[in-house]
């Protein structure tokens, strides 16, 4: 899991996020502690507690004195929203600039994605036939 030239403390705290958004880490449930995250990653205690600092700055995470982390009430909303904004960022607006490149509107892009997520679902639907 662990990335090569990519900072460990942000992997670590993008994989908690990830955990946060999927799910598998409900809000107001127990998040992992700087030594469960630093073993499980084998890396060193202050590499992890770096990652969950920058969570507790976020407001993403809170800690209950002598109890441990937990996740914050709202923490995959407001996680949702960021990335929301990151995958405009990153993708929508290349995508829209690369449009007007090709004098593409807005309706053909529709089209276009729509197409492709259909013949996706049909790829996966068939793909799972297979099986």
């Amino acid at each position: 899991m662990i990335e090569e030239g990519r900072a460990l403390f942000l992997q670590i705290a993008e994989s908690v996020e990830d955990s946060i958004v999927d799910g598998s880490l409900p809000e107001e449930g127990r998040a992992p502690s700087t030594n469960e995250l630093a073993g499980f990653y084998r890396i060193n205690p202050a590499t992890a507690a770096k990652g969950i600092a920058m969570l507790v700055d976020k407001g993403v995470i809170y800690k209950r004195r002598g109890i441990g982390m937990f996740v914050a009430p709202g923490a995959r909303e407001r996680l949702l929203a960021e990335r929301r904004a990151a995958f405009a960022d990153r993708y929508v607006e290349p995508l829209l600039a690369e449009a007007r490149t090709l004098g593409l509107g807005a309706e053909d892009l529709t089209d276009l994605i729509r197409d492709r997520a259909s013949a996706a679902a049909a790829a996966i639907a068939t793909e799972g036939d297979a099986r």
